[in-house]
This record gives structure tokens, C-alpha cells and sequence, in this order.
């Protein structure tokens, strides 16, 4: 059937299934944003933190572990998320198997799809909003590490400030 005479297909549009799904996604998306932005905004806080002591203490090599260990506490943030998702399908039965559930979560969070697309009829259009929330919570994360990273610059070069030494 023509849709505004153009040769457009809409015998899969449901109105009820596209609105249920922006709702749904929607609520997801901020969940994880919020989620995301509470945890990696208190890592980012902590490390900026222990960082100044450290240095004004002149204990230079545990800004490097603070550095590490914060990028290793976003990466678990991460992965939460991920379950989060996952068990946000699964409590709301689109997706039964909580291992299928996570596993089809991470793929669309990280939007390397290694999954197939396991979603019920109707409901296909959540991966678009776990992508989205996957995408922004991945460039939130490099923004932090970017100025984590100006951070740990400062402390390497105060460490090596007047030495020489070799560079790969």
C-alpha cells in the first residue's frame, strides 16, 4: 500500500509497538546515563583527588596506580551497564534467558553486534536505544580518561623534571 503515493512498505508500523519502545528505550538510555554519570563522575572526582596529594606529596608513582585503577573501575562501570541492560530486558520479558538477555545487551552497547538479533517481533527497535546509550557512556568515559591522561602528564613530568631518560 502507497504511503503518501510513495512505494513505502508500512505493514510492519504499529504505532503501539514504536511509542511502547521509546518509552521503554528512553527510560533505559537515561537509567544508564544517570548510572554512568553518578559512578564515573565520583571515579573522575576521587582520582583528581588523590592526584593533587599525591603530587604535592611528591609520590608521583601512585598517581600512575590511581590512574590505572580508575581506568579499570570505568571499564567495570561499563559492564555493569551492560547487565543493567540486560536485566532490564529480561524483567520486562522481551528476552527470558538473562545470558542471552546480557549477551545481546553488550552487543548493542558496544555496537560490535557480535549477536544476533534475538529481540520479539515489535520490540527490535530497543537495540537502536541500547546503541545509543552504549555510545554516549563510551565518549563520556574517553573525555574522562582524556583528562585523566592531562593529569597523569603532569605527574610524569614532575617525577622527570631535569633527568633524562629514554624514550621509545
Amino acid at each position: 500500500m502507497p504511503f503518501f503515493n510513495l512505494p513505502i512498505d508500512i505493514s510492519d508500523f504499529l504505532a503501539g509497538y514504536i511509542f511502547t519502545d521509546l518509552l521503554i528505550g528512553v527510560l533505559g538510555v537515561i537509567g544508564t546515563l544517570m548510572i554512568h554519570g553518578t559512578v564515573v563522575n565520583r571515579l573522575l572526582m576521587r582520582f583528581d583527588q588523590y592526584s593533587i596529594e599525591h603530587i604535592e606529596d611528591k609520590k608521583y608513582n601512585w598517581v600512575f596506580v590511581q590512574f590505572y585503577l580508575s581506568f579499570i573501575r570505568i571499564a567495570l562501570v561499563h559492564v555493569f551497564e551492560i547487565y543493567v541492560w540486560g536485566v532490564y530486558l529480561a524483567v520486562l520479558g522481551f528476552l527470558p534467558n538473562l545470558v542471552k538477555a546480557v549477551l545481546f545487551a553488550g552487543s548493542c552497547y558496544t555496537t560490535i553486534g557480535f549477536v544476533e538479533d534475538v529481540l520479539p517481533y515489535g520490540r527490535k527497535s530497543l537495540a537502536f536505544y541500547i546503541a545509543l546509550s552504549g555510545f554516549f557512556c563510551l565518549a563520556w568515559t574517553t573525555s574522562a580518561m582524556i583528562d585523566m591522561t592531562q593529569t597523569y602528564k603532569a605527574a610524569w613530568r614532575k617525577k622527570y623534571e631535569g633527568k633524562k631518560f629514554f624514550l621509545l
